[in-house]
């Protein structure tokens, strides 16, 4: 697995003299609870992170049931994943305990082997966290799943099919929790649709056709501005940025930008959205938009970036910036409100592992796993790269000071090393 795990050797004791210096937090447990963290911002401001990784930075590691590109997520002091049987198809989630790395339980869910891009996996889609529950779905092309787990003990609480799933390339969008619903977008080559289902008993409370145009990978995100209400906010090839009432299923605006599929998913920042699509590897289009205040507007085009767009990674937003990682290893800073280019500079590797923004500096890992820390601002600063050893497409977790890295079939705890100052 690499220089970096050849150089593990943590013993128990070892552990347990790291968690006495890095002991659990006595107040309420922070949560990373859906892709890319709370509503999908990438943004971690708490804690400050080694920029170089070393024997030392490892808090643990584990090695997974099956391989897969979820991404990990993190509630109550508990990291989930969720990875697939190369040989069966099978779904594996398991849980394992934060500080320690000990696996907690793991439940095993059906599943069987069908065509699918090589770049893709049998496990990609991230589950979403509440406060109890673990929503996660998968699809082969007879079934969409959705099934709730219990936090605690892995237990079914409910599953529900969503009919047959037909794609050229597999599945990959991710649900998200809004208040007592569980949202998934079901965006295929076959019937469309966006579907939230109640929380508690997994029956269906809204369903929104949706057109079709080529499998959407994107998973949603909600816009919420002061004063309005909150906005759904999808992406697709067939209806471009779009807007659904994440109470009702009511379609808001649209606009249908997109001569391409989405990847990536879109970001909100205040009333702005940025949003991209591609084929053939690489982005072709790249918009960020105004989302309308009130019935009475309508949504607006702010700009276009046209050069060096990113497919499936998705953009992160920081202190009037806008972050881009280019699949073929170019990071570009724009300002958010202008688009005006600030930065531009190619990284070693190619990445599908989405950038995200911890303490004050940009984290990026590239498909071969190697991680590559920046300064943010106006200056390009390369302050590290590190090997984990094995390759991964999955974006990283983080919560109570401690950093998940999920590669293809293991877990990375990567521990703090100072709690950030305030205004960073």
């Amino acid at each position: 697995m690499g220089k970096v795990l050849r150089h593990l050797e943590i013993g128990i004791a070892t552990v347990l003299g790291l968690l006495i210096c890095f002991p659990p937090v006595s107040h309420a447990h922070e949560s990373w609870p859906r892709f890319r963290g709370p509503n999908g911002s990438g943004i971690y401001t708490t804690h400050e992170f080694p920029v170089v990784f070393s024997a030392n930075s490892f808090l643990w590691t584990a090695e997974l049931a099956g391989i897969g590109h979820s991404s990990p997520v993190i509630a109550n002091g508990r990291v989930f994943t969720a990875s697939a049987n190369q040989e069966t198809g099978e779904q594996v989630v398991e849980a394992w305990d934060l500080f320690s790395g000990r696996k907690l339980w793991s439940r095993t869910l059906p599943g069987h082997i069908f065509p699918k891009h090589a770049f893709n996996s049998f496990a990609s889609s991230t589950p979403a966290l509440d406060g109890e529950r673990l929503y996660y779905a998968w699809a082969v092309p007879e079934s969409l799943h959705i099934v709730a787990l219990n936090q605690s003990d892995g237990a079914v609480v409910w599953q529900a099919d969503l009919g047959p799933f037909v794609s050229q390339h597999g599945f990959g969008a991710s649900p998200i929790v809004f208040e007592d619903l569980v949202i998934l977008p079901n965006e295929q080559d076959g019937e469309g649709s966006v579907v939230a289902l109640d929380a508690t008993t997994g029956k269906i409370r809204w369903k929104t056709p949706r057109r079709t145009q080529k499998t959407a990978y994107s998973t949603p995100c909600l816009l919420e501005v002061d004063g309005a209400s909150p906005q759904l906010i999808l992406t697709s090839w067939a209806h471009g940025i779009a807007s659904i009432d994440p109470e009702t299923g009511q379609p808001l605006w649209e606009l249908n930008l997109f001569h391409n599929r989405t990847v990536g998913s879109p970001l909100a920042v205040g009333d702005l959205i940025a949003a991209s699509s591609g084929e053939g590897g690489i982005g072709r289009e790249m918009f960020v938009v105004r989302s309308p205040h009130s019935s009475r507007e309508k949504p607006e085009v702010v700009y276009e970036v046209k050069s060096n767009i990113p497919y499936v990674p998705t953009p992160v937003a920081y202190e009037g910036r806008l972050y881009l990682l280019y699949d073929k290893g170019v990071v570009s800073c724009v300002e958010l409100n202008s688009g005006k280019l600030v930065l531009r500079q190619r990284l070693p590797g190619e990445y599908f592992s989405s950038p995200v923004i911890l303490g004050a500096k940009i984290y990026c890992i590239s498909r071969s796993g190697t991680v590559v820390v920046l300064a943010t601002g106006d200056q390009f600063h390369l302050l590290g790269t590190s090997e984990l050893g094995e390759g991964t497409h999955s974006t990283p977790a983080v919560a109570d000071g401690i950093l998940v890295i999920r590669t293809f079939r293991n877990l990375f705890a990567v521990r703090a090393i100072s709690r950030s100052q305030p205004g960073i």
